[in-house]
């Protein structure tokens, strides 16, 4: 499997919309989750990261600025029990709470579809990640039509240290948006946490980039370490 560089990847896409990573630390011991935020109209980009109790949660930057909170307000990232669950909207709660009830991550996102977001239909994108195992989904429109939902389930077991899949909303910037294509992307996990969050920082479009989290899970002592990056600092 040829593993794509995840700074030439950002750098060559002005426009890849949110994105999710989930694998395996360089050197083997931590399990890697990455998602970020980009935005092109002053409501999505007026919002930061910030963490809370059960995880992590989007806040307006600027509250007197806020527009409409439904797509834009969420918690993308929840833990149940050993399981870190990390999406683009509120379907992380819908997978918080069939996951609660004994159900699966899969069987929470059959009860979803895209965002209702004319004519851009943006994808929901979601992952869990239970020690170094994870699962990835994608649900989108049938080429932009809204009466019909595809959904996509990826599952990867034990991967390889320095290594984890990429998936993201949009294929590239446009008007209407076209949505992610494919399978997730596999790519590269280099170095510790602070050199990985920086390099997929400051690889993002400037421009359109507004806020990234980034979490490593040592699996030898069970020590969580998260790193934010807000392009408004509050």
């Amino acid at each position: 499997m040829e593993l794509l560089n995840i700074a030439q990847e950002l750098q060559g896409n002005s426009y890849p919309g949110r994105g999710i990573i989930l694998g395996r630390s360089e050197d083997g011991d931590s399990a890697v989750v990455a998602y970020f935020i980009m935005g092109r109209s002053e409501n999505s980009r007026n919002r930061v990261f910030v963490e809370n109790r059960s995880g992590l949660k989007t806040e307006a930057f600027d509250p007197s600025k806020l527009v409409d909170p439904s797509l834009i307000i969420y918690s993308p990232v929840r833990v149940f029990d050993n399981t870190t669950i990390v999406t683009n909207g509120n379907q992380t709660d819908t997978i918080y709470d069939f996951m609660e009830e004994g159900r699966t991550f899969e069987d929470a996102l059959r009860t979803r579809t895209f965002e209702p977001d004319y004519p851009n239909f943006t994808p929901r994108i979601s992952g869990a990640i239970t020690g170094f195992d994870y699962k990835l989904s994608i649900l989108k429109s049938a080429e932009g039509n809204p009466n019909s939902v595809r959904r996509f389930f990826y599952e990867y077991s034990n991967p390889l240290p320095g290594q984890g899949h990429f998936l993201h909303t949009y294929r590239e910037d446009g008007s209407p948006i076209p949505s992610f294509e494919g399978e997730p992307k596999p790519i590269a996990i280099k170095g510790d946490i602070d050199q990985f969050t920086d390099l997929l920082w400051y690889n993002l479009n400037e421009e359109n980039k507004v806020s990234l989290f980034v979490r490593y899970i040592n699996m030898k002592n069970g020590v969580i370490t998260n790193r934010i990056k807000n392009k408004h600092q509050k």
